[in-house]
């Protein structure tokens, strides 16, 4: 019988090619946002801790404001949110604070979509967004060295965050279903949110940091005492009673403008000024020497120069502070020195004309108090300029740190830069306050209506208000209050019998100049919006 021979093979068999890893739409987008989000959380928390305002989040943000077109600007300064109790000056932060991110949360969503099936694109979106953090941060108008801390915080962060979990991820996908010990898609997702948990928690705690300055403020209750206190009121100061506003604005509740998305952290002990340029001496002062010199106080009226016709950007203080031109004058300005260009602690510049500061009767003051009290944090505190008889644009810095006296030439400020004018004395204007738009006025006992308004020319004073009603009725002078001084606003009010159904109200100031309130419309920019306001009301 033939022998078989038995052949052995000795080659090995082909190896199976690797599966190619996929991730799952919802656990890449998730890894990505997580990382994204530790990263932005991690560097608030840093910013807290080294250097309040360098968290590159808000630096972003800053540089939008800084760089946004002058269209923008304005569409972001009429922005309001009735229903949350959200007025102007705060609404176009908020409403920038969503949109960037926003725009970050989808940015971060598509960039894991992209990383499914490699890492590249999630960890390049990551270090872009880093570097333009830090960029943000390193040319912004008060760099300083500590502020590189928080970026390179959220840059390192955000990537070790996303080669952990994308490495977790990973494993999850390739790990076979049936080995026990494995990491599962759930483990995944939990790892992500609870990434995203810490940044969130991060973030809270960074910007609860600080309270140094709301210390050094309450310290200072006691020590704010004006040698030349403002007159007490007299009666009749106001028409409150029937709807105009009190004579005196609630800090709560003064109009607030500016540019910071997060309200500067600085302590009185910590504040410095330096005044310079075109001087004979320079002057650096503290906050101490400040509070060792008089300290005056006098009630002023401050105007935005966004305020539209019949708008609600005006408000009245009692301001507590030093005599700016006093300190110009020890100073020793040179003739040609035009400007008075004043910088924020947060970059904000302004450039207010020297001459009106100079004057006599200028009321300028570095102000250190508001209603009795030191500055409210949002109103510039520890010290801000005021100006009366200039809109808040070209002469109410806050959080004020430089002067330097200059020419228009030499440097120009933030608004001007915009469109906005150099020189904007305030406006002779008036508003109506009763009746609001479409409101209907019940009379009274005597069958009248109350009407009531405001009107203002600072640095001019207010000599008449004129109502008219019903567009081709006649002019009607209207009841003033006390003119407290040329730096703030009357009240006026007309009581008028007037029959039942719809009717409309225009008002006009006359200043004591003789100079009457324009009809001709023009919207704020580049100096203040001007026209006669009108209101559709009903009497029933």
């Amino acid at each position: 019988m033939p022998r078989t021979s038995q052949v052995t093979s000795t080659e090995t068999p082909p190896a199976t090619p690797p599966r190619s890893v996929v991730l799952s739409r919802q656990v890449a987008a998730l890894v990505e946002v997580a990382s994204i989000t530790v990263a932005l959380g991690l560097s608030q928390l840093a910013a807290g801790l080294v250097a309040p305002g360098s968290a590159p989040f808000q630096a972003v943000a800053d540089t939008v404001v800084r760089l946004s077109p002058e269209g923008l600007t304005e569409f972001g300064k009429s922005l309001e949110f009735p229903a949350l109790g959200i007025g102007k000056g705060v609404a176009d932060k908020l409403a920038l604070l969503v949109s960037i991110g926003a725009v970050i949360l989808l940015v971060a969503v598509l960039a894991g979509l992209a990383s499914r099936r490699r890492a590249l694109p999630g960890r390049a979106v990551i270090a872009v967004l880093g570097v333009a953090g830090l960029a943000a941060v390193i040319f912004s108008p008060v760099f300083a060295p500590l502020n590189l801390v928080a970026p390179l915080v959220a840059l390192i962060a955000g990537l070790a965050a996303f080669d952990g979990l994308y490495a977790l991820a990973t494993r999850a996908e390739t790990a076979p279903p049936d080995r026990s010990g494995g990491v599962s898609r759930r483990r995944v997702l939990l790892g992500a949110v609870a990434v995203g948990i810490v940044g969130i928690g991060a973030a809270v705690a960074g910007s609860s940091l600080g309270g140094a300055a709301a210390r050094s403020r309450n310290a200072l209750f006691a020590r704010i005492r004006p040698l030349q206190p403002a007159p007490a009121l007299p009666p009749g100061a106001d028409f409150a009673s029937v709807g105009s506003p009190t004579f005196l604005t609630a800090n709560r509740d003064f109009y607030r403008i500016d540019t910071a998305l997060r309200i500067p952290e600085i302590t009185a002990e910590d504040w410095a000024l330096r005044i310079h340029g075109m001087v004979e001496r320079e002057l650096r002062l503290t906050y101490d020497d400040l509070l060792a010199r008089p300290l005056l106080e006098q009630a002023i009226t401050l105007t935005c120069v966004s305020n539209e016709v019949n708008g609600n950007l005006i408000s009245t203080a009692n301001f507590t502070g030093v005599s700016l031109r006093d300190l110009l004058l020890e100073a020793g300005v040179a003739p040609r020195a035009e400007q008075l260009f004043s910088t924020s602690t947060d970059g904000w510049t302004a450039g207010t004309p020297t001459d009106v500061v100079l004057r006599p009767d200028s009321g300028a003051l570095l102000a250190v108090g508001m209603n009795g009290e030191p500055l409210p944090p949002e109103h510039g505190f520890p010290v801000r300029m005021v100006v009366p008889g200039l809109y808040g644009f070209v002469s109410a810095t806050k959080w004020l740190t430089d002067l330097e006296l200059t020419t228009f030439d030499a440097r120009q400020a933030y608004w001007p830069q915009r469109g906005w004018a150099q020189r904007a004395p305030i406006k002779t204007q008036s508003r109506i306050d009763r009746p609001r738009p479409f409101e209907t006025l019940t009379p009274g006992p005597d069958g009248t209506v109350a009407l009531a308004g405001i009107a203002w020319a600072q640095q001019r004073g207010i000599n008449k208000v004129e109502v008219r009603l019903d567009e081709d009725g006649p002019w009607r002078p209207a009841r003033l209050t006390p003119q407290i001084n040329l730096q703030t606003w009357r009240m006026w009010r007309l009581d008028v019998a007037l029959p039942p159904g719809s009717h409309y109200i225009q008002c006009r100031a006359t200043d004591a100049t003789g100079a009457t309130q324009t009809a001709d419309p023009a919207p704020p920019i580049p100096d203040g919006a001007a026209g006669w306001p009108g209101i559709r009301f009903a009497v029933a």
